[in-house]
Protein backbone atom coordinates (compact mmCIF):
# COMPACT_ATOMS: atom_id res chain seq x y z
CA UNK A 1 0.00 0.00 0.00
CA UNK A 2 1.02 3.36 -0.73
CA UNK A 3 1.70 5.69 1.80
CA UNK A 4 0.56 9.37 2.61
CA UNK A 5 2.33 12.83 3.47
CA UNK A 6 -0.29 13.24 6.11
CA UNK A 7 1.72 15.38 8.80
CA UNK A 8 4.67 15.94 6.14
CA UNK A 9 5.12 19.57 4.11
CA UNK A 10 8.09 19.88 1.95
CA UNK A 11 10.75 22.16 3.68
CA UNK A 12 13.31 21.69 0.17
CA UNK A 13 14.35 20.79 -2.98
CA UNK A 14 16.02 18.11 -3.41
CA UNK A 15 18.66 20.44 -5.18
CA UNK A 16 18.45 23.40 -3.26
CA UNK A 17 20.10 22.31 -0.07
CA UNK A 18 23.74 23.02 0.64
CA UNK A 19 26.75 23.60 3.36
CA UNK A 20 24.70 26.37 4.76
CA UNK A 21 21.76 23.45 5.63
CA UNK A 22 23.72 21.52 7.87
CA UNK A 23 22.22 20.89 11.23
CA UNK A 24 18.79 21.32 9.77
CA UNK A 25 15.82 19.30 9.43
CA UNK A 26 14.63 18.84 5.80
CA UNK A 27 11.76 17.46 4.17
CA UNK A 28 12.11 16.37 0.47
CA UNK A 29 9.89 14.88 -2.25
CA UNK A 30 11.29 12.77 -5.21
CA UNK A 31 12.14 9.92 -7.43
CA UNK A 32 14.58 7.48 -7.09
CA UNK A 33 17.75 7.92 -8.75
CA UNK A 34 19.15 4.41 -7.55
CA UNK A 35 19.46 2.94 -4.57
CA UNK A 36 22.93 1.26 -3.01
CA UNK A 37 22.68 -1.20 -0.53
CA UNK A 38 26.62 -1.80 1.52
CA UNK A 39 24.81 -4.01 3.86
CA UNK A 40 25.00 -1.87 7.33
CA UNK A 41 24.69 1.41 5.22
CA UNK A 42 21.95 2.84 2.62
CA UNK A 43 22.31 5.15 0.55
CA UNK A 44 19.69 6.63 -1.91
CA UNK A 45 19.55 8.95 -4.58
CA UNK A 46 16.77 11.39 -4.63
CA UNK A 47 15.87 13.23 -7.64
CA UNK A 48 13.51 16.12 -8.52
CA UNK A 49 13.38 18.71 -11.05
CA UNK A 50 15.90 20.86 -9.03
CA UNK A 51 18.48 18.03 -8.71
CA UNK A 52 19.81 14.87 -6.84
CA UNK A 53 20.42 14.46 -2.92
CA UNK A 54 21.78 11.89 -0.83
CA UNK A 55 19.60 9.66 1.63
CA UNK A 56 21.91 8.29 4.21
CA UNK A 57 20.72 5.00 6.47
CA UNK A 58 23.24 3.70 9.07
CA UNK A 59 23.24 1.90 12.30
CA UNK A 60 21.19 4.98 13.76
CA UNK A 61 18.50 4.95 11.69
CA UNK A 62 15.29 3.01 13.01
CA UNK A 63 15.03 -0.42 11.65
CA UNK A 64 11.02 0.63 10.60
CA UNK A 65 12.93 3.34 8.27
CA UNK A 66 15.70 0.95 7.14
CA UNK A 67 13.82 -1.87 6.22
CA UNK A 68 11.30 0.15 3.94
CA UNK A 69 15.18 1.76 2.92
CA UNK A 70 16.22 -1.80 1.59
CA UNK A 71 12.64 -2.29 -0.24
CA UNK A 72 12.93 0.81 -2.45
CA UNK A 73 13.48 0.48 -5.89
CA UNK A 74 14.49 2.71 -8.87
CA UNK A 75 11.43 5.12 -10.11
CA UNK A 76 10.18 4.59 -6.63
CA UNK A 77 7.98 7.77 -5.06
CA UNK A 78 9.15 8.87 -1.87
CA UNK A 79 9.04 11.66 0.72
CA UNK A 80 12.07 11.47 3.21
CA UNK A 81 12.12 13.99 6.79
CA UNK A 82 16.20 13.93 7.75
CA UNK A 83 19.15 15.89 9.40
CA UNK A 84 21.30 17.78 6.66
CA UNK A 85 24.54 16.86 7.57
CA UNK A 86 28.49 16.55 6.01
CA UNK A 87 29.06 14.01 3.28
CA UNK A 88 31.44 11.37 4.44
CA UNK A 89 32.60 11.00 1.16
CA UNK A 90 31.66 14.22 -1.49
CA UNK A 91 31.33 14.57 -5.01
CA UNK A 92 31.83 17.56 -7.62
CA UNK A 93 29.40 15.60 -10.04
CA UNK A 94 25.66 17.11 -8.22
CA UNK A 95 25.76 20.25 -6.85
CA UNK A 96 24.40 18.40 -3.36
CA UNK A 97 27.85 16.90 -3.00
CA UNK A 98 29.06 17.73 0.22
CA UNK A 99 25.74 16.84 2.24
CA UNK A 100 23.42 14.38 3.06
CA UNK A 101 20.05 13.80 5.03
CA UNK A 102 20.47 11.44 7.72
CA UNK A 103 16.88 10.11 7.73
CA UNK A 104 14.53 9.63 10.30
CA UNK A 105 10.97 9.16 8.90
CA UNK A 106 10.65 7.73 5.01
CA UNK A 107 7.71 7.15 3.46
CA UNK A 108 6.84 5.27 -0.09
CA UNK A 109 3.83 7.46 -1.69
CA UNK A 110 4.40 5.17 -4.96
CA UNK A 111 6.02 2.37 -5.81
CA UNK A 112 6.91 1.74 -9.61
CA UNK A 113 7.33 -1.41 -12.32
CA UNK A 114 10.81 -1.82 -13.89
CA UNK A 115 10.74 1.59 -16.22
CA UNK A 116 11.46 0.42 -19.93
CA UNK A 117 14.46 2.09 -20.04
CA UNK A 118 16.91 3.47 -17.69
CA UNK A 119 16.26 7.22 -16.52
CA UNK A 120 20.10 8.55 -17.42
CA UNK A 121 20.65 11.58 -18.67
CA UNK A 122 22.69 10.03 -21.80
CA UNK A 123 20.25 7.30 -22.91
CA UNK A 124 21.48 5.43 -25.67
CA UNK A 125 17.71 4.22 -25.51
CA UNK A 126 15.94 4.46 -29.40
CA UNK A 127 13.84 8.16 -29.71
CA UNK A 128 11.23 6.31 -30.86
CA UNK A 129 10.78 3.96 -27.38
CA UNK A 130 11.92 7.43 -25.75
CA UNK A 131 8.81 9.28 -27.68
CA UNK A 132 6.69 6.49 -26.41
CA UNK A 133 7.10 6.99 -22.98
CA UNK A 134 7.57 10.73 -22.82
CA UNK A 135 6.70 11.16 -19.66
CA UNK A 136 9.35 8.82 -18.67
CA UNK A 137 11.92 10.76 -20.75
CA UNK A 138 11.23 13.55 -19.09
CA UNK A 139 12.18 12.97 -16.13
CA UNK A 140 15.68 13.17 -17.53
CA UNK A 141 18.16 15.58 -16.74
CA UNK A 142 18.56 17.63 -19.93
CA UNK A 143 15.12 17.32 -21.34
CA UNK A 144 13.80 19.00 -17.89
CA UNK A 145 16.19 21.73 -18.26
CA UNK A 146 15.43 22.41 -21.57
CA UNK A 147 11.51 22.87 -20.57
CA UNK A 148 13.02 24.92 -17.94
CA UNK A 149 15.08 27.18 -19.95
CA UNK A 150 12.06 27.61 -22.22
CA UNK A 151 10.03 28.46 -19.35
CA UNK A 152 12.25 31.02 -18.52
CA UNK A 153 12.55 32.41 -21.87
CA UNK A 154 9.05 33.00 -21.97
CA UNK A 155 9.22 34.91 -18.63
CA UNK A 156 12.07 37.07 -19.63
CA UNK A 157 10.00 38.00 -23.08
CA UNK A 158 6.58 39.01 -21.30
CA UNK A 159 8.77 41.26 -18.68
CA UNK A 160 10.62 42.38 -21.63
CA UNK A 161 7.74 43.52 -23.46
CA UNK A 162 5.80 45.21 -20.53
CA UNK A 163 8.62 47.00 -19.73
CA UNK A 164 8.69 48.51 -23.52
CA UNK A 165 4.56 49.50 -23.32
CA UNK A 166 3.36 46.31 -24.84
CA UNK A 167 -0.01 44.88 -24.08
CA UNK A 168 -0.83 41.08 -24.46
CA UNK A 169 -4.12 40.30 -26.29
CA UNK A 170 -5.13 36.93 -27.00
CA UNK A 171 -6.44 36.10 -30.63
CA UNK A 172 -8.67 33.45 -31.69
CA UNK A 173 -7.50 29.79 -32.19
CA UNK A 174 -10.49 29.35 -34.71
CA UNK A 175 -10.01 31.46 -37.10
CA UNK A 176 -11.61 31.80 -40.86
CA UNK A 177 -9.03 30.04 -43.33
CA UNK A 178 -6.88 32.43 -44.87
CA UNK A 179 -3.35 31.95 -47.40
CA UNK A 180 -0.31 32.21 -45.24
CA UNK A 181 2.07 29.82 -47.08
CA UNK A 182 1.17 26.47 -45.52
CA UNK A 183 -1.89 24.32 -45.44
CA UNK A 184 -4.14 24.95 -42.70
CA UNK A 185 -5.35 22.64 -40.21
CA UNK A 186 -9.44 22.52 -40.42
CA UNK A 187 -11.84 22.10 -37.22
CA UNK A 188 -15.53 21.10 -38.86
CA UNK A 189 -18.51 23.08 -37.20
CA UNK A 190 -21.24 21.36 -35.81
CA UNK A 191 -23.78 24.33 -36.03
CA UNK A 192 -22.39 25.25 -39.44
CA UNK A 193 -22.53 22.07 -41.21
CA UNK A 194 -20.07 21.71 -44.14
CA UNK A 195 -18.22 24.70 -43.13
CA UNK A 196 -14.61 24.83 -41.30
CA UNK A 197 -12.74 26.78 -39.05
CA UNK A 198 -8.62 26.86 -39.61
CA UNK A 199 -6.30 26.94 -36.82
CA UNK A 200 -4.02 29.94 -36.96
CA UNK A 201 -0.89 29.54 -39.06
CA UNK A 202 -0.05 32.78 -37.18
CA UNK A 203 -2.43 35.98 -35.63
CA UNK A 204 -1.13 37.60 -38.47
CA UNK A 205 -4.76 39.42 -39.55
CA UNK A 206 -6.20 39.66 -36.39
CA UNK A 207 -2.74 41.30 -34.81
CA UNK A 208 -2.80 43.64 -37.50
CA UNK A 209 -6.43 44.81 -36.91
CA UNK A 210 -5.16 45.26 -33.16
CA UNK A 211 -3.20 48.04 -34.70
CA UNK A 212 -6.32 49.64 -36.41
CA UNK A 213 -8.57 49.52 -32.83
CA UNK A 214 -5.24 51.83 -31.73
CA UNK A 215 -3.80 49.11 -29.21
CA UNK A 216 -0.53 50.31 -30.84
CA UNK A 217 2.12 47.84 -29.45
CA UNK A 218 0.36 44.13 -28.91
CA UNK A 219 2.35 40.88 -28.02
CA UNK A 220 1.20 37.43 -27.59
CA UNK A 221 3.03 34.06 -26.99
CA UNK A 222 0.46 32.35 -29.98
CA UNK A 223 0.46 29.15 -30.21
CA UNK A 224 0.39 28.31 -34.36
CA UNK A 225 -0.47 25.44 -36.66
CA UNK A 226 0.74 24.54 -39.67
CA UNK A 227 0.59 21.25 -41.74
CA UNK A 228 3.68 21.30 -43.35
CA UNK A 229 6.23 18.97 -43.79
CA UNK A 230 8.33 18.34 -40.62
CA UNK A 231 11.71 18.50 -39.89
CA UNK A 232 14.48 18.66 -36.48
CA UNK A 233 13.28 22.82 -37.20
CA UNK A 234 9.94 22.59 -37.69
CA UNK A 235 6.61 21.34 -35.82
CA UNK A 236 3.45 21.40 -36.71
CA UNK A 237 2.33 23.26 -33.46
CA UNK A 238 4.66 26.16 -32.35
CA UNK A 239 5.16 28.81 -30.39
CA UNK A 240 5.93 32.29 -31.54
CA UNK A 241 6.94 35.38 -29.41
CA UNK A 242 4.21 37.30 -31.61
CA UNK A 243 4.35 41.10 -31.88
CA UNK A 244 3.07 44.01 -33.86
CA UNK A 245 3.80 47.91 -33.18
CA UNK A 246 2.61 51.02 -34.72
CA UNK A 247 4.11 54.53 -35.74
CA UNK A 248 7.31 52.85 -36.17
CA UNK A 249 10.00 51.36 -39.08
CA UNK A 250 11.73 48.84 -39.26
CA UNK A 251 14.44 49.82 -37.98
CA UNK A 252 12.74 50.21 -34.63
CA UNK A 253 11.15 47.13 -34.90
CA UNK A 254 14.51 45.29 -35.42
CA UNK A 255 16.14 47.55 -32.26
CA UNK A 256 13.02 46.54 -30.12
CA UNK A 257 14.00 42.64 -30.77
CA UNK A 258 17.85 43.33 -30.96
CA UNK A 259 16.96 43.99 -27.34
CA UNK A 260 15.40 40.96 -26.50
CA UNK A 261 17.59 38.86 -27.75
CA UNK A 262 20.78 40.67 -25.37
CA UNK A 263 18.52 40.39 -22.65
CA UNK A 264 17.81 36.45 -23.17
CA UNK A 265 21.47 35.80 -23.60
CA UNK A 266 22.32 38.03 -20.95
CA UNK A 267 20.01 36.41 -18.23
CA UNK A 268 20.45 33.04 -19.65
CA UNK A 269 23.50 32.67 -20.90
CA UNK A 270 25.67 35.31 -19.29
CA UNK A 271 26.85 36.39 -22.67
CA UNK A 272 26.64 39.85 -24.30
CA UNK A 273 25.96 40.08 -27.49
CA UNK A 274 27.07 42.82 -29.97
CA UNK A 275 24.20 45.43 -31.06
CA UNK A 276 23.18 46.41 -33.54
CA UNK A 277 23.06 42.71 -35.30
CA UNK A 278 25.10 42.46 -38.78
CA UNK A 279 22.02 43.58 -41.71
CA UNK A 280 22.81 41.43 -45.40
CA UNK A 281 20.80 42.13 -48.19
CA UNK A 282 18.93 38.91 -49.24
CA UNK A 283 21.18 39.21 -52.66
CA UNK A 284 24.16 38.99 -50.95
CA UNK A 285 23.04 35.70 -48.59
CA UNK A 286 22.31 34.22 -51.48
CA UNK A 287 25.28 34.94 -53.41
CA UNK A 288 27.73 34.23 -50.43
CA UNK A 289 26.48 31.49 -48.40
CA UNK A 290 23.78 30.29 -50.64
CA UNK A 291 21.22 30.62 -47.91
CA UNK A 292 18.61 33.32 -47.13
CA UNK A 293 19.56 32.36 -43.40
CA UNK A 294 23.28 31.60 -43.47
CA UNK A 295 25.35 30.67 -40.68
CA UNK A 296 28.38 33.08 -40.31
CA UNK A 297 29.97 31.14 -37.88
CA UNK A 298 32.64 29.92 -40.46
CA UNK A 299 33.86 30.94 -43.63
CA UNK A 300 33.71 28.89 -46.83
CA UNK A 301 31.95 31.38 -48.89
CA UNK A 302 30.38 30.92 -52.39
CA UNK A 303 32.64 32.26 -54.86
CA UNK A 304 31.37 33.24 -58.47
CA UNK A 305 33.78 31.51 -60.86
CA UNK A 306 31.73 32.33 -64.55
CA UNK A 307 33.81 34.99 -66.26
CA UNK A 308 37.20 32.33 -65.19
CA UNK A 309 35.99 29.58 -66.57
CA UNK A 310 33.82 31.25 -69.73
CA UNK A 311 36.41 30.21 -72.04
CA UNK A 312 36.82 26.27 -71.13
CA UNK A 313 35.35 23.86 -73.46
CA UNK A 314 33.55 22.25 -70.96
CA UNK A 315 29.89 21.13 -71.72
CA UNK A 316 28.77 21.29 -68.24
CA UNK A 317 30.34 24.88 -67.60
CA UNK A 318 29.19 26.63 -71.16
CA UNK A 319 25.44 24.87 -70.53
CA UNK A 320 24.64 26.38 -67.79
CA UNK A 321 26.14 29.90 -68.63
CA UNK A 322 24.99 29.59 -72.22
CA UNK A 323 21.34 29.51 -70.39
CA UNK A 324 21.52 32.29 -67.80
CA UNK A 325 22.85 30.81 -64.92
CA UNK A 326 26.67 30.20 -63.46
CA UNK A 327 29.05 28.42 -62.42
CA UNK A 328 30.05 28.82 -58.51
CA UNK A 329 32.41 26.89 -56.11
CA UNK A 330 33.50 26.75 -52.21
CA UNK A 331 36.92 26.00 -50.97
CA UNK A 332 37.12 23.63 -48.16
CA UNK A 333 40.58 24.96 -46.68
CA UNK A 334 43.35 22.22 -45.04
CA UNK A 335 40.47 19.54 -46.56
CA UNK A 336 42.33 17.21 -48.47
CA UNK A 337 43.77 14.98 -46.40
CA UNK A 338 39.81 14.59 -44.42
CA UNK A 339 37.85 14.52 -47.83
CA UNK A 340 38.81 11.23 -49.40
CA UNK A 341 38.14 10.32 -52.78
CA UNK A 342 35.30 8.07 -51.13
CA UNK A 343 33.76 11.09 -49.19
CA UNK A 344 33.90 13.12 -51.87
CA UNK A 345 31.94 10.18 -54.30
CA UNK A 346 29.26 10.41 -51.07
CA UNK A 347 29.06 14.55 -51.13
CA UNK A 348 28.28 13.95 -54.96
CA UNK A 349 25.14 11.67 -54.03
CA UNK A 350 24.44 14.80 -51.19
CA UNK A 351 23.93 17.35 -54.05
CA UNK A 352 22.12 15.10 -56.49
CA UNK A 353 19.45 14.18 -53.73
CA UNK A 354 19.17 17.94 -53.25
CA UNK A 355 18.61 19.26 -57.08
CA UNK A 356 22.21 19.22 -58.51
CA UNK A 357 23.18 17.26 -61.60
CA UNK A 358 26.35 16.48 -60.47
CA UNK A 359 29.97 17.96 -58.62
CA UNK A 360 33.01 18.93 -59.81
CA UNK A 361 36.21 18.81 -58.05
CA UNK A 362 39.51 19.85 -57.33
CA UNK A 363 41.01 18.07 -54.51
CA UNK A 364 44.83 19.36 -53.90
CA UNK A 365 46.14 16.57 -51.47
CA UNK A 366 49.44 16.25 -53.40
CA UNK A 367 51.79 18.94 -55.18
CA UNK A 368 49.74 18.07 -58.46
CA UNK A 369 46.06 19.08 -57.79
CA UNK A 370 43.32 16.12 -58.66
CA UNK A 371 40.71 18.03 -60.93
CA UNK A 372 37.51 15.75 -62.34
CA UNK A 373 37.13 17.66 -64.92
CA UNK A 374 41.10 18.20 -65.89
CA UNK A 375 40.35 16.56 -69.30
CA UNK A 376 38.51 19.60 -70.49
CA UNK A 377 40.89 22.26 -69.48
CA UNK A 378 43.83 23.65 -71.85
CA UNK A 379 47.47 24.69 -70.24
CA UNK A 380 46.73 27.81 -67.53
CA UNK A 381 43.08 27.02 -66.79
CA UNK A 382 43.63 24.84 -63.95
CA UNK A 383 45.83 27.64 -62.48
CA UNK A 384 43.82 30.40 -63.64
CA UNK A 385 40.53 28.93 -61.17
CA UNK A 386 42.97 28.32 -58.03
CA UNK A 387 44.58 31.21 -58.34
CA UNK A 388 41.26 33.01 -58.51
CA UNK A 389 39.97 31.14 -55.51
CA UNK A 390 43.26 31.73 -53.77
CA UNK A 391 43.46 27.59 -53.44
CA UNK A 392 46.44 26.32 -52.05
CA UNK A 393 47.71 22.78 -51.40
CA UNK A 394 46.06 20.72 -48.65
CA UNK A 395 42.61 22.31 -50.19
CA UNK A 396 39.03 20.97 -51.97
CA UNK A 397 37.36 22.89 -54.00
CA UNK A 398 33.64 22.08 -54.89
CA UNK A 399 32.31 23.50 -58.03
CA UNK A 400 28.53 23.31 -59.49
CA UNK A 401 26.92 24.20 -62.88
CA UNK A 402 23.61 25.19 -63.25
CA UNK A 403 20.60 27.73 -62.97
CA UNK A 404 21.12 30.24 -59.81
CA UNK A 405 18.40 28.67 -58.81
CA UNK A 406 19.84 25.37 -58.14
CA UNK A 407 23.62 26.36 -57.91
CA UNK A 408 23.06 28.78 -54.97
CA UNK A 409 21.02 26.28 -52.45
CA UNK A 410 22.98 23.09 -53.68
CA UNK A 411 26.24 24.76 -52.09
CA UNK A 412 24.76 26.31 -49.77
CA UNK A 413 23.59 23.25 -48.47
CA UNK A 414 26.83 21.45 -49.52
CA UNK A 415 28.78 24.16 -47.13
CA UNK A 416 27.01 23.13 -44.44
CA UNK A 417 27.98 19.67 -44.99
CA UNK A 418 31.45 19.78 -45.54
CA UNK A 419 31.77 22.08 -42.72
CA UNK A 420 29.67 19.46 -40.17
CA UNK A 421 31.85 16.38 -41.67
CA UNK A 422 35.20 18.91 -40.98
CA UNK A 423 34.18 20.08 -37.32
CA UNK A 424 35.03 23.48 -38.07
CA UNK A 425 31.61 25.19 -37.16
CA UNK A 426 32.28 26.93 -33.55
CA UNK A 427 30.54 25.57 -30.72
CA UNK A 428 28.82 28.23 -28.10
CA UNK A 429 29.41 31.03 -30.62
CA UNK A 430 25.94 32.83 -31.87
CA UNK A 431 26.00 34.99 -34.71
CA UNK A 432 22.64 36.62 -35.27
CA UNK A 433 22.23 38.15 -39.39
CA UNK A 434 19.08 40.27 -39.82
CA UNK A 435 18.26 39.47 -43.48
CA UNK A 436 17.07 42.45 -45.59
CA UNK A 437 15.67 43.70 -49.29
CA UNK A 438 13.86 40.37 -50.24
CA UNK A 439 12.40 40.18 -53.58
CA UNK A 440 8.67 41.04 -53.24
CA UNK A 441 8.14 38.82 -56.16
CA UNK A 442 9.39 34.74 -56.94
CA UNK A 443 9.52 33.37 -60.67
CA UNK A 444 7.86 30.13 -60.37
CA UNK A 445 9.73 28.32 -62.96
CA UNK A 446 7.45 25.47 -64.01
CA UNK A 447 4.40 27.70 -64.73
CA UNK A 448 6.77 31.20 -65.44
CA UNK A 449 4.22 33.52 -62.93
CA UNK A 450 5.74 35.74 -60.60
CA UNK A 451 4.05 34.76 -56.86
CA UNK A 452 4.43 36.71 -53.91
CA UNK A 453 7.58 35.56 -51.37
CA UNK A 454 4.89 37.14 -48.74
CA UNK A 455 2.01 37.21 -47.62
CA UNK A 456 -0.05 39.89 -49.37
CA UNK A 457 -0.07 42.49 -46.76
CA UNK A 458 3.54 42.99 -47.14
CA UNK A 459 4.80 46.70 -47.76
CA UNK A 460 6.93 47.31 -51.28
CA UNK A 461 9.60 49.49 -50.72
CA UNK A 462 7.93 53.16 -52.00
CA UNK A 463 10.10 53.81 -54.73
CA UNK A 464 9.49 50.17 -56.35
CA UNK A 465 5.68 50.72 -56.15
CA UNK A 466 5.36 51.77 -60.03
CA UNK A 467 7.10 48.11 -61.02
CA UNK A 468 4.01 46.18 -59.17
CA UNK A 469 2.63 45.50 -62.62
CA UNK A 470 4.85 46.45 -64.75
CA UNK A 471 8.48 44.58 -63.56
CA UNK A 472 7.53 42.60 -60.26
CA UNK A 473 11.51 41.68 -60.74
CA UNK A 474 12.35 44.66 -59.19
CA UNK A 475 9.58 44.94 -56.73
CA UNK A 476 11.56 45.12 -52.84
CA UNK A 477 10.01 43.91 -49.84
CA UNK A 478 9.81 46.47 -46.53
CA UNK A 479 10.71 42.28 -45.55
CA UNK A 480 13.21 41.46 -42.42
CA UNK A 481 14.20 37.94 -41.22
CA UNK A 482 16.08 37.63 -37.73
CA UNK A 483 18.18 34.27 -38.46
CA UNK A 484 20.77 32.41 -35.42
CA UNK A 485 23.81 30.68 -36.89
CA UNK A 486 21.88 29.14 -40.01
CA UNK A 487 18.49 28.77 -38.42
CA UNK A 488 15.83 31.55 -39.28
CA UNK A 489 14.32 33.04 -35.70
CA UNK A 490 11.61 35.03 -37.34
CA UNK A 491 9.93 36.97 -39.54
CA UNK A 492 8.28 40.34 -40.36
CA UNK A 493 7.96 43.09 -42.28
CA UNK A 494 5.96 46.68 -42.49
CA UNK A 495 2.72 46.26 -43.57
CA UNK A 496 0.43 47.82 -46.01
CA UNK A 497 -2.32 50.08 -44.31
CA UNK A 498 -3.47 52.44 -47.86
CA UNK A 499 -6.93 50.87 -49.37
CA UNK A 500 -5.65 51.06 -52.80
CA UNK A 501 -2.46 49.87 -52.80
CA UNK A 502 -3.84 46.92 -51.15
CA UNK A 503 -5.89 46.69 -54.02
CA UNK A 504 -3.16 46.90 -56.24
CA UNK A 505 -1.56 44.14 -54.40
CA UNK A 506 -4.04 41.98 -54.60
CA UNK A 507 -4.35 42.65 -58.99
CA UNK A 508 -0.55 41.96 -58.86
CA UNK A 509 -0.93 38.99 -57.34
CA UNK A 510 -3.90 38.42 -59.51
CA UNK A 511 -6.60 37.62 -57.55
CA UNK A 512 -10.15 38.11 -58.14
CA UNK A 513 -12.28 40.80 -56.75
CA UNK A 514 -14.23 37.85 -55.37
CA UNK A 515 -11.23 36.24 -54.51
CA UNK A 516 -9.70 39.45 -52.34
CA UNK A 517 -13.33 39.52 -50.58
CA UNK A 518 -14.13 36.05 -49.94
CA UNK A 519 -10.28 36.11 -48.16
CA UNK A 520 -9.83 39.25 -46.95
CA UNK A 521 -12.65 41.22 -47.19
CA UNK A 522 -13.30 42.09 -43.32
CA UNK A 523 -9.37 43.49 -42.92
CA UNK A 524 -9.51 45.43 -46.70
CA UNK A 525 -13.20 47.03 -44.81
CA UNK A 526 -11.23 48.11 -42.15
CA UNK A 527 -8.85 50.04 -43.52
CA UNK A 528 -11.14 52.38 -44.79
CA UNK A 529 -11.40 53.76 -41.63
CA UNK A 530 -8.34 54.49 -40.65
CA UNK A 531 -5.23 52.95 -40.27
CA UNK A 532 -1.49 53.43 -38.63
CA UNK A 533 1.53 52.87 -40.37
CA UNK A 534 2.24 50.08 -38.31
CA UNK A 535 4.75 46.45 -38.70
CA UNK A 536 5.33 43.01 -36.59
CA UNK A 537 7.43 39.97 -36.79
CA UNK A 538 6.73 36.43 -34.83
CA UNK A 539 9.92 34.91 -33.29
CA UNK A 540 10.19 31.16 -33.17
CA UNK A 541 9.91 30.34 -29.20
CA UNK A 542 10.29 26.98 -30.09
CA UNK A 543 13.82 27.65 -32.19
CA UNK A 544 15.39 30.07 -30.01
CA UNK A 545 15.03 27.56 -26.77
CA UNK A 546 16.50 24.87 -29.14
CA UNK A 547 19.51 27.05 -30.45
CA UNK A 548 20.26 28.61 -26.28
CA UNK A 549 20.04 24.75 -25.22
CA UNK A 550 22.35 23.57 -27.78
CA UNK A 551 19.24 21.07 -28.79
CA UNK A 552 20.02 18.91 -32.23
CA UNK A 553 15.94 19.16 -32.54
CA UNK A 554 12.59 20.97 -31.63
CA UNK A 555 11.75 17.85 -30.03
CA UNK A 556 14.28 18.21 -27.19
CA UNK A 557 12.44 21.58 -26.36
CA UNK A 558 8.88 20.76 -26.77
CA UNK A 559 7.28 18.38 -24.15
CA UNK A 560 5.15 16.01 -26.07
CA UNK A 561 6.47 16.62 -29.77
CA UNK A 562 5.19 15.14 -32.78
CA UNK A 563 7.55 12.93 -34.98
CA UNK A 564 7.76 13.17 -39.13
CA UNK A 565 4.91 11.85 -40.01
CA UNK A 566 2.80 14.31 -37.77
CA UNK A 567 1.92 11.81 -35.28
CA UNK A 568 2.29 11.74 -31.60
CA UNK A 569 3.63 8.36 -30.38
CA UNK A 570 3.07 8.47 -26.63
CA UNK A 571 -0.53 8.75 -27.11
CA UNK A 572 -1.32 7.28 -31.04
CA UNK A 573 -2.52 10.48 -32.40
CA UNK A 574 -4.06 11.37 -34.50
CA UNK A 575 -6.40 8.74 -33.96
CA UNK A 576 -9.94 7.65 -35.49
CA UNK A 577 -13.05 8.69 -33.91
CA UNK A 578 -16.52 7.13 -33.35
CA UNK A 579 -18.99 7.34 -36.53
CA UNK A 580 -21.44 9.08 -34.15
CA UNK A 581 -19.15 11.83 -33.53
CA UNK A 582 -18.64 12.00 -37.75
CA UNK A 583 -22.47 12.08 -38.39
CA UNK A 584 -22.94 14.81 -35.63
CA UNK A 585 -20.58 16.55 -37.78
CA UNK A 586 -21.98 15.75 -41.09
CA UNK A 587 -18.64 14.14 -42.02
CA UNK A 588 -18.01 10.61 -44.01
CA UNK A 589 -14.56 9.09 -44.15
CA UNK A 590 -13.82 8.47 -47.83
CA UNK A 591 -11.43 5.00 -47.71
CA UNK A 592 -9.29 4.16 -50.72
CA UNK A 593 -10.51 3.15 -54.05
Amino acid sequence: MAEFMTGLHRSHYCGELRNKDIGSTATVCGWVQRQRDLGQLIFIDLRDRTGIVQLAFDEGTAREIFDKAFSVRSEFVLAAVGTVRERASKTDKIATGDIEIAVTDLRVLSKAQTPPFEIVDNSKTAEEIRLRYRYLDLRRRPLMENLITRSRISKIARDYFYENGFVEIETPMMIKSTPEGARDYLVPSRIHQGKFYALPQSPQIYKQLLMLSGFDRYIQLARCFRDEDLRADRQPEFTQIDMELSFVDADEIMAINEGLMARLFRELRGIELSLPFLRMKYEDAMNTYGSDKPDVRFDMKIRDLSDVVGGIDFVVFKSALDCGGSVRAIVAKNAAAALTRKKIDKLTEYVKGIGAKGLAYIRWADETPSCSFGKFLSEGDLDRILTSLSAQQGDVVFVVADRNSVVLPTLGALRLEVARQLDIIPKDMFRFVWIVDFPFFELDEETGEWVAMHHPFTMPREECLDYLETDPSKVIAKAYDLTLNGTELSSGSMRITDYELQQKMFRALKMTDEEIDAKFGFLVEAYKYGAPPHGGMGIGLDRIAMLMCGADSLRDVTAFPKVQNASELMSSCPSAVDPDSLDVLGISIRTGD
